[in-house]
């Protein structure tokens, strides 16, 4: 994986049309964003190209249009929102075809350091299928393109991919430098000892993940809904616990690689058990304690247990690098939220670098205030996942290299 790209840092914009792929992809309610984390985690990237002269234009997806304009999935709102955090106008150009004639009246007349938004991406159909008129179309208006939105890394589009073909200049702006630096390093060439820790409700959704993390780390520890697949593997009652019929095998196959490669596999020695899903999710509920060889035929897990807590977050103390991706449990549930809480706490007191691949996990860690005490959390969450399964990211592999 060739991950020593160019970015903003290697190049000069002066008086050039920078065609730059956010990450804009915000909840809005009622045309009102209800959360602008991933605005904030653009400015530096644009601030950059405006302090060196650069004349910046942006573009996003936003939401799923499927390839025709949605006036509730306009961008309008968030050029509104950039100019009062740029302090200066993020002049928006209102194209229903996204590259029309505001868009190309509006770059014509840009001076240096000025800032414009084109209509959402994926109000055109052949965004999402990488097609040629657009990615030329969107490739006119720029001399150079920098590509910062990480969370569509993993998919080959128009606006992050295609456009690459017809400009000459392709770089990576800081989000993307930031995620390469600490994901892409962690896992090709990681300071050891390296545990990965993996949750989450599926075991399917982290295939590849289990199988190439076994290759690179030296322990893996295993939580959430798709621990009792494993535990099944190993022949344990589970009771009505979650369980993916179909990959039990697969398990008992990691389960061998493990002890084949001298790798530690931890999983739950205790786990918390109630008698069904709480309805609502964060509804009141009665738990017990079990080992995990021992739970109950009418019983279900749900977290994991306090021998577990302890298991588990030792096995981080002495680490150098920590990945972790997806919850230990329910974490919806405050009562089901203990072990994922532990292993946040875990991580926030270890000297190791710690990088939270996006999604579930991310959440967590923000809800319970441990955000800051990581050294990285990845803002993709199938992207961060294809990144751990050693996978080549078209967003990333369309930069050009240093």
């Amino acid at each position: 994986m060739g991950l020593n790209k160019k970015s903003v840092d290697d190049i000069n914009v002066k008086g050039k049309r920078v065609l730059v792929r956010c990450d804009f992809n915000v909840p809005l309610k009622e045309g009102k964003i209800t959360d602008e984390n991933r605005l904030v985690a653009a400015l530096p990237t644009i601030k950059k190209l405006i302090a060196d002269g650069g004349k910046v234009i942006l573009c996003s997806h936003l939401g799923k249009p499927k390839g025709e304009p949605k006036p509730e999935l306009s961008l309008a709102p968030v050029a509104a929102r950039l100019s009062e955090l740029l302090g200066q106008e993020v002049k928006f150009a209102a194209d229903e075809n996204v590259v029309g004639e505001n868009a190309k009246a509006a770059v014509a007349a840009m001076n240096d350091g000025d800032v414009i938004l084109l209509e959402n991406t994926r109000y055109r159909k052949e965004e999402t299928k990488n097609g040629e008129e657009f990615s030329k179309e969107l490739a006119s208006l720029a001399d150079v393109f920098v590509n910062d939105a990480f969370g569509t890394a993993h998919r080959a589009h128009c606006s992050n991919v295609g456009v690459t073909k017809y400009v000459e200049t392709s770089v990576v702006g800081y989000l993307m430098q930031k995620e390469i630096d600490f994901l892409g390093n962690a896992v090709e060439t990681p300071v050891r000892p390296f545990v990965a820790i993996l949750g989450g409700a599926k075991v399917a959704d982290k295939l590849n993940v289990i199988n190439n993390l076994l290759e690179k780390c030296d322990t893996l520890i295993i939580g959430g809904g798709m621990a009792y697949t494993f535990l099944k593997a190993k022949g344990y009652e589970i009771g009505k616990s979650l369980v993916d019929e179909t990959k039990i095998e697969y398990c008992g196959e990691m389960i061998k690689k493990a002890e084949e490669k001298g790798k530690q596999l931890l999983l739950p020695v205790d786990t918390v058990v109630t008698a069904e899903f709480p309805n609502p999710i964060d509804a009141e509920i009665s738990i017990e304690v079990v080992d995990s060889d021992k739970i109950p035929a009418d019983k279900m897990g749900m977290d994991i247990g306090p021998k577990t807590i302890a298991l588990y977050s030792d096995a981080v103390k002495n680490a150098k690098t920590v990945v972790w991706n997806g919850p230990m449990g329910v974490f919806e549930n405050p009562i089901l939220a203990a072990g994922t809480k532990a292993v946040a706490a875990a991580l926030a007191e270890t000297d190791a670098t710690t990088i939270i691949g996006g999604g579930d996990s991310a959440a967590a860690v923000n809800q319970l205030g441990y955000g800051d005490k990581m050294s990285h959390i990845s803002t993709g969450g199938g992207a961060s996942l294809e990144f751990l399964e050693g996978k080549e990211l078209p967003g990333v592999a369309a930069a050009n290299d240093k």
